[in-house]
């Protein structure tokens, strides 16, 4: 069975907005559980635009396992020293840029292979499992297990936004690919970014992937019905067998 980590991200961008105490991204995260979450994935940027410190420190101690605690951070000194301190069972590195609207395309780990090393090394040291968020290259799967990452999760913004059949089709072959590759190499393999109720259920047929974090998507729906109702109906999105482009 495919994991779901909810990001719960958004809920805390509609309390910035007015830098308010609600809505509470924790509260989120519970009636998240509630509806069948396996992890909760949060994403502590450097302008702290969403997600705020107080928030990781009440999460971390509300998540327990089975349920995991994900921490999306960039590989900077500073998060890594906060990461270390409220030790989630797993950080995930993503690029960050302050100017940009949400996450835009994975890590450069052949780029940046010092820094990430760096961060990756810290946080191991500190018994957090350590995964990279990249594109669906093999160079950057190759580089992130010599790295010693414990996972990737590959990012699906390309495939999410397909215009044509055929471009869907191409983009889910990359994907697929690029699993198998990953899987080949000895890592666990995680999906993200762009995903929704509809375009998830080719995705969870790639053999090899282990866990999906979904948040703009689930948070949208639950606006409209409730976050417990929006998580509960993304497992089953999940779960149903629904016929691929290709059938």
């Amino acid at each position: 069975m495919i994991r779901l980590g909810v990001n719960i991200d958004h809920v805390a961008t509609v309390r910035q907005a007015r830098r308010a105490k609600e809505p509470d991204p924790v509260a989120a995260a519970v009636l998240a559980i509630l509806g069948g979450a396996d992890g909760i994935t949060i994403h502590l940027r450097e302008d702290r635009r969403h997600i705020q410190d107080r928030d990781l420190h009440v999460l971390r101690q509300t998540v327990a396992p089975p349920v995991i605690l994900n921490l999306e951070m960039a590989a900077v000194d500073a998060i890594v020293d906060i990461a270390c301190s409220a030790r989630p069972e797993q950080i995930t590195l993503v690029p960050e840029r302050r100017e940009e609207l949400t996450t835009e395309g994975g890590l450069d780990v052949v780029a940046h292979r010092s820094a990430v090393a760096k961060a990756a090394d810290r946080l191991r040291a500190a018994n957090i499992s350590v995964a990279l968020f990249i594109d669906p290259d093999e160079r950057q799967i190759d580089a992130s297990r010599e790295l010693g990452a414990t996972a990737i999760e590959i990012q699906t913004a390309t495939y999410s936004e397909s215009k044509t059949p055929d471009e869907f089709r191409r983009n889910l072959a990359v994907l697929e690919r690029a699993t198998a590759h990953a899987v080949r190499s000895g890592l666990h393999v995680h999906m993200g970014h762009g995903l929704n109720y509809i375009n998830v259920r080719p995705i969870v047929r790639i053999a090899g992937v282990e866990e999906l974090n979904i948040g703009h998507s689930i948070v949208s729906r639950a606006v409209l019905v409730g976050m417990e109702r929006a998580v509960r109906e993304m497992k089953q999105a999940m779960t149903q067998h629904f016929p691929t482009a290709r059938e």
